[in-house]
């Protein structure tokens, strides 16, 4: 018998396990694959070549989690681009973002858009100011169950709003546009050129199966702002040894905190006794029983997948059927013999732009461009395509003299029309997404040495993300803060006594931040604590 069983081992999953497990719990982590860290994880693709195969990149995980966890003693290291972005033009033009260059370079193009960017920074900081103090705090949950309970949802209501009562008028005037505005309005009223709103625009629509002016998508945009990389806000970088690094060091430190880490270890279900959650069944017949079960899986797989359809509320099961999942996102590695050699910044030697987020998207116009035809076809045309070489920064990944690249490629439609499979179609795409690239580096495809290729469908069988879904459900308005995944269940309890959820699933939503994981074992102990569950006696906080 455990205190606590939790199914997937993703990132979410084993910072839950470490934090209960340091305060003295009998836990074991269930994961599917035969790898421990879900989608934030390093493997071998082609022959000596290692990358980061899904997630790929590093800024949200948060300094917390870092800290509580002592994951750089585990052995995580991470390391800064030398420039955040670059974004080659069709006319030989670019521009570069970060590094202190911004400025200079935006006003290649705009003086008056160079002279905005501080205006715009200190904007997008005060609003994401207030919002990152609450990724690590419990939303307040609108269906409290006791006079006691519904005194601390009140509590947290209104410390919510004192701190927005701060921001002034115009700030929450400021956070209003930018959760109900689209990512392309709000940059339209803020720039007149294109590259440097496609530059901030595709944050906007990373793993948001959406056009840039689709309202709510400003949203999406300021989420991607809420990182840091060694104590440096806004700035993003490479986990040496790739992202699984992230997953293997908060493996040891749950490993190390007395956690059992099982792999191969599918759950085919969750057992509910008298009304209650008290267990799991994997696929191989084993039963672990706990006090609480805890999952790290996208919440439509838990409800639908997992546990009987006759001991859940029917309109909670209805509600979740509703979940909205599929971000267009289409995932692919490269082993390179060498650096693409861009015709905006020409050369295979390595230089700053290499290290850089690459992003193949000219313009806010051809970006929704991309998404109509993704809806109408089941790919775009002419692709959106972020570039990451990170061998420039860490020469663990590939051969000496070679490169590994991941590309991660928008728009494409979750589920193809007319009943067609992406398994009959991903080489094609793959070929394109090849030569969206070779378009903007002539020597790219004659570099390519090898590739593994992740379709929508591969994401969803692989890692189970649902229509390649990389945060486990939209980020939209009506799938935020308490309403993630549903009002009423925000406080990361679900329905049924017992039950909680722990990933992207739940606030404050996806990317590889450890957010969701810290706040439900903080809820977990707390039940612990006053005897709403029962188990062994766990260290105070």
């Amino acid at each position: 018998m455990h205190d606590a069983v939790i199914i997937g081992g993703g990132h979410n999953g084993l910072v839950t396990a470490a934090y209960l497990a340091r305060a003295g719990l009998k836990v074991v982590v269930l994961e599917r694959r035969p790898v421990l860290g879900g989608a934030a994880v390093t493997e071998e693709f082609h022959p000596g070549f290692r990358n980061s195969v899904a997630a790929y990149t590093v800024s949200l995980l948060n300094p917390k989690v870092i800290r509580d966890l002592e994951l750089v003693r585990h052995g995580l290291r991470v390391v800064e681009r030398k420039v955040s972005n670059f974004l080659p033009l069709d006319d030989g033009r670019y521009l570069k973002v970060g590094g202190g260059q911004t400025k200079a370079q935006v006003a290649k193009f705009s003086v008056r858009d160079a002279e905005r960017l501080d205006a715009y920074g200190a904007e997008l900081e005060a609003v994401a100011s207030v919002l990152r103090d609450e990724v690590l705090r419990t939303p307040p949950n609108v269906a409290a169950s006791s006079v006691i309970v519904a005194v601390r949802e009140l509590w947290a209501a209104g410390r919510l709003g004192n701190r927005l009562r701060k921001l002034g008028l115009e700030g929450q005037r400021s956070m209003l546009d930018l959760f109900s505005r689209s990512a392309g309005d709000y940059l339209d009223g803020w720039f007149e050129s294109a590259p440097i709103k496609a530059a901030y625009g595709f944050d906007g629509i990373v793993g948001n199966y959406a056009s840039p002016y689709t309202p709510g998508s400003a949203y999406v945009l300021l989420h991607h702002c809420f990182g840091e990389v060694n104590g440096k806000r806004g700035l993003w970088g490479h986990a040496i040894g790739g992202m699984g690094a992230i997953t293997q060091a908060m493996a040891k430190a749950a490993a190390a905190a007395g956690a059992e880490l099982h792999t191969n270890s599918s759950v085919r279900e969750v057992i509910v006794e008298r009304g209650r959650a008290v267990g799991v069944v994997t696929e191989a017949g084993t039963v672990f029983r706990g006090a609480a079960v805890i999952s790290n899986l996208n919440p439509k797989l838990l409800y639908l997948k997992l546990i009987d359809a006759a001991v859940l509320p029917p309109a909670f099961r209805a509600r979740m059927t509703n979940w909205r999942c599929g971000s267009g996102t289409f995932r692919m590695n490269v082993a390179l013999s060498e650096l693409p050699d861009f015709t905006a910044l020409p050369g295979t030697a390595r230089a700053e732009h290499h290290t850089a987020g690459i992003i193949l998207a000219p313009s806010l116009a051809y970006m929704e461009r991309a998404y109509f035809d993704a809806r109408t076809f089941g790919w775009s045309k002419a692709p959106i395509v972020e570039v990451l070489i990170p061998s420039t920064v860490d020469d663990s990944l590939a051969p000496p003299g070679r490169h590994v690249a991941s590309l991660f490629c928008q728009h494409v439609a979750p589920e193809l029309p007319n009943g067609a499979s992406w398994d009959d179609h991903k080489d094609a795409v793959a070929d394109l997404m090849i030569d969206t690239v070779t378009r903007f580096a002539p020597n790219f495809r004659a570099s390519v040495l090898g590739r593994q290729v992740l379709s929508p469908l591969d994401l969803e069988r692989t890692f189970g993300l649902i229509g390649g879904d990389i945060f486990h459900g939209a980020l939209d308005l009506g799938q935020l803060f308490s309403a993630r995944p549903m009002l009423g269940h925000g406080d990361y309890r679900g329905p049924l006594p017992g039950l909680y959820m722990c990933g992207s699933g739940t606030h404050p939503g996806g990317g590889v931040t450890g957010a969701p994981g810290h706040n439900a074992a903080r809820e977990v102990l707390r039940d612990f604590r006053s005897g709403r569950l029962r188990g062994r006696v766990i260290t105070p906080p």
